[in-house]
Parts: structure tokens; C-alpha cells; sequence
């Protein structure tokens, strides 16, 4: 038996943190359910009130959906499990790098943070870049 899976991350502006994720992974904010033009209609509709409307946002795309859920509390340690971003797929070396280095500036330009780069090293590493999102989570350029 075979199982979706879904990708779930705590967050303090669920609404924020997915838009990055979608711009990180080529994906979408989910539409709304069938019959509702907005999720503001959806919303109303649901009798949901204004202040909890950022309690939680989903993105799809083509791997699992990812999904946004408000907490109270902010990130307090590294992550035990993270996404790695395949930013340079088939890529090796000097090019690799440069691919990497690449995807890393146009993700600093929506909110990521840079937190260190590792060399290739032959045979088994090809090298890779660590970040964090706008909420602190740890993400690999791979």
C-alpha cells in the first residue's frame, strides 16, 4: 500500500511562509474549495472571523503539498528533519557551485537566509548550499 504524503511546517505567518514556499518550489497557494470564488468568500461562508483566517495556508505543485499551520510559539532549534531543493540536478564541480550560488541570491531576495556553503568533495558530496526561510527553518540547496 502506497501513502500520500504531505509536508507540514509550524509557523507564525502561515500566509507569509507560504508565498515564500511557493516561490522556492515553483508552486501555488491551493485554491479554494469547489463553488467559492476566493478564500474570503470560503471563509465568510465557513464563519470563519477575520482574525483567524491566517491560522493556516496550503501550496500544491508538483510533489507533496505543503501546509502552514499557526502556532504560538516560535522555532527554538535546528530542525530535524529539512527540505533539500534540488537546484542543480545532473550538475557537478564549478557549475554546480554556480548554479547553487545562483538559486541562493534569488532566494535571499524573498526572505531566505544564508547560513553556509560546503565544498564538493569527491565521490560521495557534490557540494551544498544551507539556508533558512523568513521563520528560521533549515533548507539545503542541493
Amino acid at each position: 500500500m502506497s501513502h500520500e504524503i504531505q509536508v507540514t511546517f509550524d509557523a507564525g505567518d502561515p500566509a507569509a511562509l507560504a508565498q515564500f514556499w511557493a516561490e522556492v518550489l515553483g508552486y501555488r497557494i491551493q485554491d479554494p474549495p469547489a463553488g467559492f470564488d476566493s478564500w474570503d468568500a470560503a471563509l465568510d461562508a465557513f464563519g470563519v472571523p477575520p482574525e483567524r483566517r491566517n491560522d493556516a495556508s496550503a501550496i500544491v505543485g508538483d510533489g507533496p503539498r505543503v501546509f502552514f499551520q499557526k502556532v504560538p510559539e516560535g522555532k527554538t532549534a535546528k530542525n530535524r528533519v529539512h527540505l533539500d531543493v534540488r537546484a542543480a540536478p545532473g550538475l557537478a564541480g564549478d557549475e554546480r557551485m554556480a548554479a547553487l550560488e545562483d538559486e541562493c541570491t534569488r532566494l535571499v531576495s524573498l526572505g531566505a537566509t544564508r547560513l553556509s556553503r560546503f565544498e564538493p568533495a569527491p565521490p560521495l558530496q557534490g557540494g551544498h548550499i544551507v539556508m533558512a526561510d523568513p521563520e528560521g527553518n533549515e533548507f539545503c540547496l542541493d
